[in-house]
């Protein structure tokens, strides 16, 4: 099937496991009812961390033996794209797989296998004979999405789209893209995160000093917060079925939502420290891309990850691109309150978690702001309680990770 750039890029399925739930239905619910799951789980050399961990049944999809051999990110993402075909109403039966696509986002596939498989030989003296001879293929770049393809029979292209913590929106990005030049005609697309079984991420923010720590693990991720103190691991994974709308028309698919509008920049400022500049710019770009103004977005998805100075400069971003005396239907909020930071799949989940307000006109709050830092003053920033809107057709997803790479994604509510 021929395409062009012009095509128009919908949303027919959503398939996601999250620390506070494993449907749609229950993560919106959970998100409006201001319910958070953070755990304390124990970590090698560390003792007790908080972490956002993920609940779901990995035998749904999943033979015993395949769990043997697979990896946490690949059973994640496996578990989300089998729960969006069957979401998408697709009958995959009758799917040309050669047609079919797999861009998944992650951030830090690799070292987790390494790391455990490291540690379990330290208990053996270091005697490589007790090496996983799985290690290969647990470790490949490639492997979320590769596990993907191998469980649903997949033959089209995949891979995983390293990006840091914009992995996520990043991954629906490029699955936008190959779909408008043609090379597939039905797309799995997000992102996943197995970070919560590493302790070197716990360890590099905590010495970096932005390691979340609170008496109460659901009210250790506060961004905007005077108190915020760092950063709350969590695994989890979103992944969307996306297709041309000609198609999706076609076989009469049910529409959450239309991509209208990306961009992804870089800062080349600083490994670590982003720059609300080169923020405002990505925002900005996607904007034009859109074909829209800020007063035409409804609900702006921060990225914000309750560490001071990453909170501060996106804040930054925002309140020069959307002031409130232009943009006063905008209002902005913030998922990894709920959930902490899922890392490689955070765009792909908050991305689902804003998607149900376009059918029930709700804006899910940002929880645990008790004292708002000036420096996160935002217009029309939904505190603590959901809002209800009279209109909501317009969401802007805000994805930044470490090295600088941004991205900024538009969905919008289908019209024809």
């Amino acid at each position: 099937m021929t395409s062009t750039e012009s095509s128009r890029i919908v949303i027919t399925g959503v398939g996601l496991t999250a620390p506070n739930g494993n449907t749609l239905a229950e993560f919106r619910e959970n998100l409006l009812q201001g319910v958070a799951r953070i755990s304390n789980i124990e970590m090698r050399y560390m003792g007790q961390v908080h972490a956002g961990v993920c609940d779901f049944d990995a035998k749904k999809y999943q033979a015993r033996r395949e769990l043997r051999n697979s990896t946490r990110a690949g059973s994640i993402a496996i578990f989300c794209s089998r729960e969006a075909v069957a979401d998408s109403g697709v009958e995959w039966e009758s799917v040309d797989t050669s047609r079919v696509g797999v861009y998944i986002g992650t951030t830090e596939h690799g070292n987790v296998e390494t790391e455990n498989e490291i540690y379990n030989i330290s208990q053996y003296d270091y005697d490589v004979r007790f090496w996983s001879h799985h290690h290969n293929p647990r470790t490949v770049a490639n492997n979320p999405a590769g596990e993907v393809t191998l469980n649903l029979g997949i033959t089209g292209p995949h891979y995983t789209i390293g990006a840091a913590c914009a992995a996520g929106n990043a991954g629906i990005i490029q699955a936008c893209q190959m779909l408008r030049l043609g090379e597939v005609d039905f797309a799995l697309a997000g992102g996943v995160s197995e970070s919560i079984r590493t302790f070197g991420i716990f360890a590099g923010f905590k010495s970096q000093g932005a390691l979340a720590v609170h008496e109460d693990p659901n009210k250790a991720s506060r961004p905007f917060d005077r108190a915020r103190n760092g950063i709350v691991v969590s695994e989890g994974g979103a992944i969307y079925t996306l297709e041309r709308l000609e198609d999706a028309q076609k076989r009469g698919a049910r529409i959450y939502g239309e991509i209208v509008g990306y961009k992804i920049n870089s800062d080349a400022t600083d490994a670590v420290l982003p720059n609300s500049e080169r923020q405002k710019e990505c925002i900005e770009a996607a904007l034009a891309k859109a074909g829209m103004k800020p007063a035409d977005i409804h609900i702006v998805n921060t990225h914000a990850t309750s560490t001071p100075q990453g909170d501060a400069q996106e804040c930054k971003a925002i309140r020069e691109v959307f002031p409130a005396e232009t943009c006063p239907e905008t209002r902005v909020n913030n998922t990894k309150s709920f959930i902490g930071h899922a890392m490689g799949a955070a765009g792909a989940l908050e991305l689902a978690g804003n998607l149900p307000s376009f059918e029930d006109g709700m804006v899910h709050p940002t929880i645990n702001v008790d004292d708002l830092d000036p420096e996160c003053a935002l217009p029309n920033l939904v505190k603590n309680t959901p809002e209800k809107r009279p209109e909501i057709t317009t969401i802007l997803n805000n994805s930044f990770g470490m090295l600088g790479i941004n991205s900024c994604l538009i969905v919008k509510k289908f019209a024809e």
